[in-house]
């Protein structure tokens, strides 16, 4: 069991992002026919023939607004995979997608990036998550992939 919780996309934001993305786009569901799309609804990988979409989210501007917070540059949207339809979200409580090299960015609760750090090993995240809270003016963590720097999920101070 892991201290740190990952945070799927909440419900409400993947009813209006199923309806349209965060880039004013309508959802385009597709067959996924290979599988191995990280789901940042269930967070975990799609199987071979589930239906999902491909849409734009903005996790920091919809967190700043849940917060009354402005995020200034740090607002950044990105591609992010979901089920067409609803599923059940996640399966348990590890870590999903630690498998690969990622960051993890460090924002304030003013929505200000205060750095992040690489982590490479699978073993790795709890340390890293650690390190972060340490500073307590840390109120968040994203997890981005490194090769394309798309946001996998969030953690939240414990």
């Amino acid at each position: 069991m892991t201290t740190y919780t990952a945070r799927p996309l909440p419900p409400a934001a993947l009813a209006e992002l199923r309806v349209s993305d965060d880039a004013a786009r309508p959802m385009a569901p597709f067959e996924d026919t290979e599988g191995g799309a990280p789901l940042r609804c269930c967070l975990r990988r799609s199987a071979p023939g589930e239906r999902v979409a491909l849409v734009t989210y903005a996790p920091l501007r919809r967190w700043a607004a849940a917060t009354g917070t402005d995020p200034g540059a740090y607002d950044e949207q990105g591609p992010v995979f979901i089920h067409a339809g609803d599923c059940a979200g996640p399966d348990g409580d590890a870590l999903p997608f630690t498998g690969a090299r990622r960051t993890l960015r460090r924002y304030s609760a003013d929505g200000r990036i205060l750095g992040g750090r690489l982590v490479e090993e699978a073993d790795a995240y709890e340390a890293a998550f650690t390190e972060a809270f340490a500073d307590p003016e840390v109120a968040l963590v994203h997890v981005r992939a490194v090769e394309y720097g798309c946001f996998l999920y969030e953690v939240r101070r414990p």
